[in-house]
């Protein structure tokens, strides 16, 4: 009796999903890659359509429009960058960090979607290329492109080092916006390109030196009409650190960042049209139910 006892809670517990797969599953989650990977791959007939250079510990925004892949290039050495995206007509949709890391990782590369924020809830690019994705996860649990943390900012440089810094990544992005008529309260979570991050053994957030060489890219495809914001951060490589005791200025760390903004030919784009948001027609529960 024992015996079956124990084959049968056996047989039941492999029946059981585990607790630790992914929370979030579905096929809205996943990327078409024969679709996304020619995008990515096939890049000798793309044309540019606008590209430049930020220079160190600044920022800068600028349109990307839907069907259009955006590149963010490592020009001189390895190089942090912050980045924000919005609906270009609606800025009150825009980049959701959080649910991104929810729905695709806490580190992200090719294939994975950039989500945006409720009520609107649809992929606001999907990345296509990164010339850093097999870095994988190294000795220390570091990965590469980091939804974990945020950007830099004043108020905690002067709350943890006691000193006012007006180029944080926080501040870059707020003077890059500012010509499209947006604000500091426009300015969110980011999506932090080339940053290597993890926790520690005791759950704590942790930055590693950036791995990226000179000609090292990340690319994502425009699932929408974007305006896009990128700050190069003040602390540039990450080499050394930037908050507490016996930090010093690590200016000369920081490098510039080059975007480049390509149109793509028609024949890749096929039957792509933009996504659209979940058809949710309830009401908040603001009509009573009756649960019993």
């Amino acid at each position: 009796m024992e015996g079956i006892l124990e084959q049968t809670e056996g047989h039941h517990m492999s029946q059981q999903p585990r607790l630790t797969e992914a929370a979030y599953q579905g096929p809205a989650l996943e990327a078409d890659r024969d679709f996304y990977r020619p995008i990515g791959e096939q890049t000798e007939r793309r044309e540019v359509v606008g590209e430049f250079t930020i220079p160190i510990r600044s920022g800068q925004a600028w349109e990307v429009p839907a069907g259009h892949v955006c590149r963010i290039s490592t020009v001189e050495g390895p190089q942090v960058g912050d980045l924000n995206l919005w609906n270009r007509h609606d800025p009150r949709e825009r980049f959701w960090a959080s649910r991104t890391r929810q729905l695709q990782a806490a580190h992200v590369s090719t294939f994975d979607r950039l989500w945006s924020t409720l009520p609107f809830l649809r992929p606001m690019a999907t990345i296509v290329g990164d010339t850093l994705a097999d870095y994988g996860t190294d000795p220390e649990g570091g990965r590469l492109h980091d939804t974990l943390g945020t950007r830099c900012d004043p108020y905690v440089s002067t709350m943890l080092n006691g000193v006012d810094f007006d180029y944080h990544c926080h501040s870059n992005l707020v003077r890059a916006i500012f010509p499209f008529g947006l604000t500091e309260f426009d300015v969110h979570d980011v999506l932090n390109v080339f940053q290597c991050t993890g926790l520690n053994d005791n759950d704590e957030y942790f930055m590693k030196t950036c791995p990226a060489k000179p000609g090292d890219h990340f690319e994502f495809f425009a699932e929408q009409d974007l305006l896009a914001a990128l700050s190069t951060c003040p602390g540039g490589d990450l080499s050394k650190p930037m908050f507490g005791e016996g930090n010093e200025d690590p200016v000369e760390n920081c490098h510039p960042l080059r975007v480049t903004v390509y149109a793509l030919p028609e024949n890749l784009l096929g039957e792509w049209s933009e996504p659209s948001s979940p058809n949710y027609r309830g009401g908040h529960g603001l009509k009573p139910q009756a649960w019993a």
